[in-house]
């Protein structure tokens, strides 16, 4: 039994539409296995702007401290587009993980079999699936560095520093061998060591934290290489560890050799149990509000605050197992409904299954799965 406070940020676009879906999933598994969650809403990003005149409200910040973990949708759009670098909405995304002290993203790229067909890559590349998390550092690099414009003799110049400290950098290594040890105790530490001098401290903190764990297999490997290494091979990896901007773009890579970035979750973590779980997906405004964003990608997002915020292991598990079910039995949103599942019959005649629907439907599917592959109220549910 526990009672839970989550500060629920919907965001901009699509945003409020999959925290929706996230939420009835979280109720539903609250019934089920006797939690409570209390959802308090704040507002970040666009809507912010609009309605406060600041992108991240102190308001906000305050709730979210006062809260249990905080549950995001996505934040941006054109609308904005024209603000200076400070007044945009995914201003409030660096904010929020400064002052929460969020410097690690868990950023988890799976193959769901069921929508093997979705991924761009050969079979034999995949194989039986693919299995990487990416370990982002957060709140360092160039996203946090100095910036700035200034005068040269070729006109205006722009400038983003990228700085690391050691004590940056070992922490976020600390938290991917950690997590190496729980899986297949492999890291592949990406930077530009051959290039950039804070690629060359990157690389030299990395390999002193892994004194620390002879268990794990520690390799270094460039940006590009393992760009490259991500599509001709992706089954190589187990856990990549990255600065905040590489990480940034690779684990947007990864995100597609999985079929859709709509499908993956993440959560951004600091000391302690306190976390902020959002999809790796952006706002999407050209279909906002038209009932046809995945949800799944925040859903499984839901599942990971159970799990890294409050130790629920077996209830995110239901959420996960759940999915997986509504997946395997055909059911698609519109950004996946071009993956099928093929059913033979006992005659050995092949048919394909693919049944599309919205955001709201899919949310509720997974909802009503949960519900009866606990027996606890199969009796009213129905597919």
């Amino acid at each position: 039994m526990g009672r839970f406070k989550v500060a629920v940020i919907e965001g901009d676009g699509i945003g409020p539409e999959v925290c929706r879906a996230a939420c009835e999933v979280l109720e539903k598994t609250g019934e089920i296995f006797g939690h409570e969650f209390e959802f308090n809403k704040a507002l970040a990003g666009g809507i912010a702007i609009d309605e406060t005149g600041e992108c991240l409200p102190e308001a906000t910040v305050n709730l979210c401290r006062a809260s249990d973990s905080v549950l995001l949708g996505a934040v941006g759009g054109p609308k904005w587009d024209d603000l200076s670098g400070e007044a945009r909405p995914e201003t409030a995304l660096l904010g929020l993980r400064e002052e929460l002290g969020l410097y690690a993203n868990l950023r988890p790229a799976t193959i769901h079999m069921a929508l093997k067909n979705a991924c761009p890559l050969k079979e034999e590349i995949i194989g039986d699936g693919i299995d990487i998390l990416i370990v982002r550092e957060l709140t360092g690099g160039i996203y946090f560095g100095e910036k700035g414009w200034k005068g040269s003799k070729n006109g205006m110049k722009a400038y983003d520093v990228e700085s690391y400290s050691e004590a940056e950098v070992k922490r976020i290594a600390i938290r991917a061998f950690d997590s190496a040890m729980k899986r297949q105790k492999r890291v592949v530490s990406v930077d530009k060591a051959n290039v950039m001098e804070s690629s060359r401290l990157w690389r030299r903190v990395v390999t002193e934290v892994s004194h620390d764990y002879p268990e794990v297999e520690l390799t270094h490997m460039y940006v590009d290489n393992a760009a490259m290494q991500l599509i001709k091979d992706p089954r190589q990896f187990d856990v990549m560890v990255t600065s905040n901007i590489f990480g940034d773009i690779l684990s947007d890579e990864a995100s597609m050799i999985t079929g859709s970035i709509g499908l993956l979750p993440s959560a951004s973590l600091g000391e302690g149990s306190f976390g902020m779980y959002e999809p790796i997906h952006g706002s999407a405004p050209d279909i906002a509000g038209q009932n046809t964003a995945n949800p799944i990608a925040a859903i499984l997002s839901s599942a990971m605050m159970l799990r890294h915020s409050f130790g629920l292991i077996e209830e995110a598990r239901c959420i996960e197992n759940a999915v997986t079910k509504v997946l395997e039995l055909g059911y698609r949103t519109y950004d996946i409904k071009d993956s099928y599942k093929i059913i033979k019959s006992e005659e050995g005649r092949e048919s394909v299954t693919s049944m599309i629907m919205g955001c709201k439907e899919m949310g509720s599917l997974i909802t009503n799965m949960i519900q009866a592959e606990n027996k606890v109220f199969a009796n009213n549910t129905s597919f």
